[in-house]
């Protein structure tokens, strides 16, 4: 995860925990797609045994900077499982830019698009690339990090998703987005070196003139401990799906992740989304109180001992419901 500013916003407010309509944006009216006349699917139970087991694999590949062969190898796994279950795998695959520092990376996106057809579609998004530097730890500073939270958690939380998708069809059409080169940028690069995968996909989409109703982004989701505040951002540009997901989360038992406390405003791939495509899009990320994004951000502690069951359970099982409950 990249962000190095906070913009702490204003606390949230009563108005906003009740849903309030005034607090939602034009944009974001339409997040049922159809009329109620369809039956109620059953979302499928997540399991978390699984999507540990898919950390695991790409944390086998060794960190997977941008350039690497580690890099590659894991972008082929991610291609060859993901098309056991989507209807279509893109490989993109680009140089993007530093803006700042003029550094050139290989990016490499992947994009899984479950029943294409689908006029109402959901975007699901995680950035798979580790950060070359463990910046924030006192020992190997310039050594790529394991990012088995910071990375590796979001994707298998996405990749278990996956194999429901085609057992189980929601109504409407799903796009998970693995993105590359989230996580190179730098301090004194500026915010803007960050999410350049991200950047690369809304200005060449998978297919031409792509939309969704909604976003989810999902960084740093598998922690023990993990709690996942309401941020910012994800307030000002997508607050109806934000407080649709969160309550969802509480109603299926797992308030102690998705708490109605301020995150402050995060810079990530969901603000890309939200500013370049017009997508209201969500960020789900863990930011503890007092302690930012935890002891084991940007350094060498984030590895597969940081990564806890019962938090990519309540994460994925949480979003599945969103999904499935799209009428």
């Amino acid at each position: 995860m990249h962000t190095h500013y906070w913009c702490k916003l204003i606390a949230i407010s009563f108005f906003f925990l009740l849903g309030c309509s005034a607090c939602n944006s034009e944009s974001e009216n339409n997040t049922s797609s159809t009329s109620d006349s369809k039956p109620k699917l059953i979302t499928p139970n997540f399991s978390s045994a699984q999507a540990y087991e898919y950390v695991k694999a790409q944390l086998a590949f060794g960190p997977r900077v941008p350039g690497s062969e580690a890099q590659q190898k894991c972008a082929e796994w991610m291609q060859t499982e993901l098309k056991k279950y989507a209807d279509t795998v893109y490989w993109q695959e680009a140089e993007v830019v530093q803006p700042v520092s003029n550094n050139k990376y290989k990016s490499i996106n992947i994009i899984a698009s479950f029943n294409p057809q689908a006029e109402y579609r959901v975007l699901l998004l995680a950035h798979w690339d580790s950060r070359p530097w463990a910046d924030q730890d006192s020992n190997r500073k310039n050594e790529a990090i394991d990012a088995a939270d910071d990375g590796a958690s979001g994707v298998a939380v996405l990749m278990e998703i996956a194999s429901h998708l085609k057992k189980t069809k929601p109504y409407v059409g799903v796009d998970i987005l693995l993105v590359d080169a989230e996580d190179v940028g730098k301090t004194e690069w500026g915010e803007e070196s960050y999410c350049l995968g991200t950047k690369y996909w809304a200005a060449n989409n998978h297919v031409p003139n792509y939309k969704a109703m909604f976003g989810i982004c999902l960084d740093m989701v598998g922690a023990k401990g993990a709690q996942f505040p309401l941020e910012g951002f994800s307030r000002q540009y997508a607050s109806t799906i934000q407080k649709e997901i969160w309550d969802t989360g509480n109603r299926l038992g797992f308030s102690n992740y998705f708490v109605y406390t301020d995150g402050g405003s995060i810079t990530d791939d969901h603000v890309v989304i939200n500013t370049v495509t017009g997508i209201p899009c969500v960020d789900i990320i863990n930011l503890q109180p007092d302690q930012g994004f935890g002891k084991h951000w940007h350094t060498h502690k984030d590895n597969i001992d940081i990564i806890d069951k019962n938090t990519l359970q309540a994460v994925g099982q949480t979003v599945m419901e969103v999904i499935y409950t799209q009428q």
